[in-house]
């Protein structure tokens, strides 16, 4: 018998313009023409040797990825990011669930970041009917159309709105695929559950967003480079709201792991660059090396000579050119530089806010 679940149909959605948030975009954005602060000299050695291995890098037509944590879209930098989209540096970018969400809201409103001590005491923490219905909206109808997690708002944001497939649509395209394609019939039927439960018209489902140029999900669409989302399952608030659909979600990031699997592939003597993400990055980082090294190895190759910089505000003391501490070193602890340190090539960790580590990077590579 299974367990008993909560119904989260009776939670109560509030309007996001009710949202109190502590981030303005206008207010917190990083300009690529900002002078950076002045780095030490190890971070100006470090990025020295970056610069040159993505100089190297993209003249040979090899990856350049960026993985990358929440707080580089929350502390205003996706004017850097776009530029170093647009300017052909990066091949590959990824983030999390949350990364994902706090590009959407300044992307449709110019704020993000609300007081998560202030909503949780009064019940009303991350259920905003905005966020929640539009950001699992686009996952679901992206997941239908065979997109990933990022595409899908990339697409989603750029085109401002999306199109709602009719009943009659997905139920002859369930019939027609069951037997041939039964995931491309499970997808569908997915949809046509979603689109009755929720009574969706068919045809165009409009959402203004006035500030798509804040978007790193939609520069990185129109350039038609990846930019992968990597969710965990509860992480996030949109799994607040009923119009999640784990299954769609999983389609769509499934999809996002082995599109970031397959940039990782062709990664030597190319460049990972982890920027703040203690989790998402190392983790789908070594599952997908493991994967295309064992496929690289049946052909007698190897992927091999790739330059990985970590980039964290944690200080370690430990030298990680000598490979991983003992684990009575406290620095054995900080797992994604032993993760990192174990994944081969070469590995380099830096202390530094993440704000002056792309701003520099930038202007090192707009010389």
């Amino acid at each position: 018998m299974p367990y008993p679940k909560f119904d989260r149909t009776k939670v109560q959605m509030l309007p996001l313009a009710q949202r109190k948030n502590k981030l303005v975009f206008e207010t917190i954005r990083v300009s690529a023409a900002d002078e950076p602060r002045a780095i030490f000299e190890p971070a100006q050695r470090l990025m020295a040797e970056l610069v040159e291995r993505i100089v190297r890098a993209r003249k040979a037509g090899r990856p350049v990825m960026l993985s990358f944590g929440a707080h580089t879209i929350k502390n205003g930098l996706a004017p850097v990011l776009i530029r170093l989209i647009n300017d052909g540096w990066l091949t590959h970018l990824a983030t999390n669930g949350a990364g994902i969400i706090h590009d959407w809201e300044f992307a449709f409103q110019g704020q993000s970041g609300e007081d998560v001590a202030h909503y949780v005491s009064r019940g009303q923490f991350g259920n905003w009917q905005e966020t929640g219905f539009n950001i699992n909206l686009a996952l679901n109808v992206g997941a239908c159309n065979g997109l990933g997690y990022g595409e899908s708002l990339g697409a989603f944001i750029t085109n401002e709105g999306l199109e709602i497939p009719s009943q009659d649509q997905l139920r002859d395209e369930v019939k027609r695929e069951l037997d041939s394609n039964p995931e491309r019939a499970a997808a569908a039927a997915d949809m046509l559950a979603i689109v009755k439960e929720f009574k969706l018209p068919a045809g165009k489902f409009s959402v203004p967003h006035r500030h798509k140029n804040f978007s790193v999900q939609a520069a990185a669409f129109a350039k038609k480079i990846p930019l992968t989302g990597h969710p965990m399952i509860g992480h996030d608030i949109i799994y607040n709201h009923p119009m999640n659909r784990c299954a769609c979600l999983g389609r769509a990031a499934e999809r996002d792991f082995l599109t970031f699997a397959e940039s990782v592939s062709r990664l030597t003597d190319g460049v990972y660059i982890s920027l703040g993400s203690a989790v998402m990055s190392p983790m789908v980082y070594e599952k997908s090396l493991s994967i295309t090294q064992n496929v690289a190895i049946q052909r007698g190759e190897r992927i091999q000579n790739h330059f990985i910089v970590v980039a964290d505000l944690a200080k370690s003391s430990w030298d990680w050119t000598k490979g991983e501490p003992p684990q009575d070193n406290p620095d054995y602890y900080l797992r994604y530089n032993k993760t990192f340190s174990r994944m081969g090539g070469t590995m380099r960790y830096v202390s530094i806010d993440n704000r002056d580590f792309l701003l520099h990077l930038f202007r090192a590579l707009a010389k």
